[in-house]
């Protein structure tokens, strides 16, 4: 169990991060708010996986990896969307 939660903070942590680095902005949050989009990206790219029929992010791989970048990308534009439409 907390093998699998080290495993998602760590994915989390790459997907967050080559996910600011592919869209870059001025995000407010930090390396915190990174993690936390990583890691509910990696949710989010799971489940979308799971629609296909493909297993989600599971394991610490490059499959996992690749799968939740896409889903913190997704997750990261739709902040920057919601934060933007509040800023103005």
């Amino acid at each position: 169990m907390i093998a699998t939660i080290i495993i998602w903070i760590i994915v989390g942590l790459i997907a967050g991060a080559l996910a600011k680095l592919i869209m870059p902005g001025d995000d407010p949050g930090g390396i915190i708010v990174t993690i936390i989009i990583g890691l509910i990206g990696a949710v989010i790219g799971g489940w979308i996986m799971s629609l296909f029929g493909k297993a989600g992010a599971n394991g610490l791989n490059v499959y996992s990896i690749i799968v939740s970048i896409i889903g913190a990308i997704i997750l990261l534009a739709l902040y920057r969307l919601f934060v933007s439409r509040t800023a103005h």
